[in-house]
């Protein structure tokens, strides 16, 4: 068709190709490429937002529109897109380091450009004209009457209306203190105990435990299942109760329930609330249990000293203001560590605590502590105990007495993982960037503290999610897939199932990976160098699951931002190696060839 206007010499049909091909490459680069190239998030963004930019210069230059509607068109746009924020629920206009909008907009917008050009040419001039600000205002408006409920490992936003009640407001619509009866609590219900973030030693390793692995002929026992509030906590267990940190309303919490039975007993209520788009609201740390007293650090930097019995405040202190330190991005996320007669945790530095009395005894001044959000680490290296933490800047170590440095070995990347040790002064780190590498710590003739990186591998890339070790190999997510390497070179030996960015944790007397997959299920794996065999599979809880479980004598706790669950682990003493060559036959085909 030929249309004529006042500031054209010549009117020729509009130049659709470049257009459609432009728009057909980003959201197959945005939208789909992600799916079948987990680790091409990052590439399909930018992708995306290159052909936005392309579309936007053949409209302006290429189109042969008419002038006033490829410039004006041009500055629609960008006129829509620049007053859309104002109006955009605040999980949108922050999510993604602010970025989510234009992320998600732009292809809508692009969308409604070439579509509009296509379809709309015939039109009169009034209403096409008319249809094209309809269809823009669309396109980047329609993004203010939703909101996001976060975003998985792999960046995939989870949206809903913008009016519909988040599963916190429908928890507190429905909240009511019902506590359980303490003195009917009946520990022996539930013998096992679990300290605090990962277990004993925060290792994720769980010994003289053996299960069945046949599911379908003996599943796990649900004990209980009820809501929970919002947060990134695990649980700690003693004693027939089950400790956990959770946000309600304007409350940080920290909970204890009768783990037999998910009663509450008590509730600890701190009046501060911590919230950001993409993990949304709730505090990220797990408590941790010694002698009398629960400790807590909640997500905008408040540590806390709780009765075990009644849930009491002993003591709390502000790290935060201690520290002079912003509360940053994700929210604090350490969980506290005791070592001897104090409390130490990551804010920006490590900060320690009398145990007993809350008053402050040393918090480091070394630069090389930095952002992060692990956890700080006992160690003991050459007879020496330390502090280990791993931040932004890399692996640093401090004397538990005063905080003094003791080591420092610099690797920039986003560190959120625990180090895993496999032997005296021999240390696994991670990245999400990297991969994984293998330290050497050892003193030298001198006394001083020396460090070496005996290799670095990127068959193994933690974001985060914990890794394990079990005889000579690591096992743990590599992005949202399974893998395992060998200790000894990185080499990689296997990788298959498809987890989503999950937790594991190591049953050692069995040679079995107790995972939790990002969809709230519950599977087992070989924890064999031999290839990936998943013995068994079942859901657990409902929602996006990033929290670590926790498995005090046979009974697995498990939770996430909506849902908490208790299980008992069907009783077995089976070798998982067993009939590997026929459970393999039916396994999902792993890369093991990919060493």
């Amino acid at each position: 068709m030929h249309r004529s206007s006042s500031s054209d010499v010549a009117s020729l049909p509009l130049r659709l190709w470049p257009g459609v091909a432009a728009l057909i490459l980003q959201w197959f680069a945005r939208f789909a490429l992600p799916l079948v190239w987990p680790d091409g998030a990052a590439v399909g963004v930018l992708t995306a937002l290159a052909c936005s930019l392309i579309i936007l210069l053949w409209w302006v230059f290429l189109s042969r529109a008419p002038r006033i509607e490829r410039w004006g068109g041009a500055a629609l746009i960008v006129l829509v897109l620049a007053a859309t924020p104002v109006l955009l629920h605040p999980s949108i206009a922050t999510g993604m380091m602010g970025m989510m909008f234009l992320i998600y907009a732009l292809p809508t917008v692009c969308l409604a450009l070439v579509a509009w050009a296509v379809v709309a040419d015939r039109l009169p001039q009034t209403p096409r004209r008319a249809l094209f600000a309809v269809l823009i205002m669309l396109g980047a408006g329609g993004w203010a009457v939703t909101r996001t409920d976060g975003i998985t490992g792999d960046a995939r936003s989870s949206f809903a209306w913008r009016w519909s009640p988040t599963a916190e407001e429908r928890l507190l619509a429905g909240d009511a203190e019902m506590p359980a009866d303490a003195a009917a609590i009946d520990p022996s219900a539930l013998a096992g105990s679990w300290p605090g973030f990962r277990g004993v030693d925060r290792s994720g390793v769980v010994p003289d435990l053996r299960i069945a692995t046949d599911w379908a002929r003996t599943p796990p026992t649900e004990l209980w299942r009820q809501p929970v509030g919002p947060g990134w906590s695990s649980f700690a267990v003693r004693g027939g109760r089950a400790f956990t940190q959770e946000q309600r309303g304007d409350d940080e919490l920290v909970t204890c329930y009768d783990a037999a039975t998910g009663a509450v007993i008590w509730r600890f209520r701190d009046p501060t609330r911590f919230w950001e788009s993409n993990a949304g609201a709730g505090p990220r740390a797990t408590p941790t249990l010694h002698g009398d007293r629960v400790l807590a650090f909640g997500a905008t930097g408040r540590l806390h000293a709780i009765d075990i019995d009644t849930g009491a405040a002993l003591w709390s202190r502000d790290v935060a203001a201690d520290a002079e330190v912003e509360v940053p991005t994700w929210g604090f996320a350490s969980s506290p560590l005791v070592v001897g007669d104090a409390v130490v945790v990551h804010a920006g530095t490590l900060v320690a605590y009398d145990l007993g009395t809350g008053v402050p005894r040393w918090a480091s001044d070394d630069a090389a502590i930095g952002r992060g959000y692990a956890s700080p680490h006992r160690l003991v290296i050459d007879g020496v105990e330390q502090i280990v933490l791993l931040s932004f800047d890399g692996v640093t170590s401090v004397s538990p007495p005063d905080g003094r440095q003791l080591w420092h070995h610099a690797w920039s990347g986003v560190r959120i993982v625990q180090p895993v040790v496999i032997g005296d002064g021999e240390l696994l780190i991670g990245t999400q960037q990297e991969g994984t590498r293998r330290l050497t710590v050892a003193r030298d003739d001198a006394g001083d503290w020396q460090v070496e990186a005996a290799w670095t591998s990127n068959r193994l890339k933690p974001y985060f999610n914990d890794f394990v070790v079990h005889n000579g190999h690591a096992y743990g997510f590599d992005g949202r897939i399974l893998a395992c390497i060998d200790v000894a070179d990185g080499a990689r030996c296997w990788k298959g199932g498809r987890y989503g960015h999950g937790q594991l944790m190591l049953l050692a007397d069995q040679g079995l990976l107790l995972v939790t997959t990002e969809k709230g299920e519950l599977a087992l794996v070989d924890a064999s160098p031999e290839g990936f065999v998943e013995r068994a599979r079942m859901p657990a809880i409902a929602g996006k699951t990033w929290n670590q479980p926790a498995l005090a004598g046979d009974v697995l706790l498990v939770r996430n931002a909506e849902e908490m669950a208790a299980f008992r682990l069907p009783a077995g003493d089976g070798d998982a190696s067993i009939a590997r060559d026929e459970s393999m036959a039916s396994t999902e085909p792993s890369d093991a060839a990919a060493r």
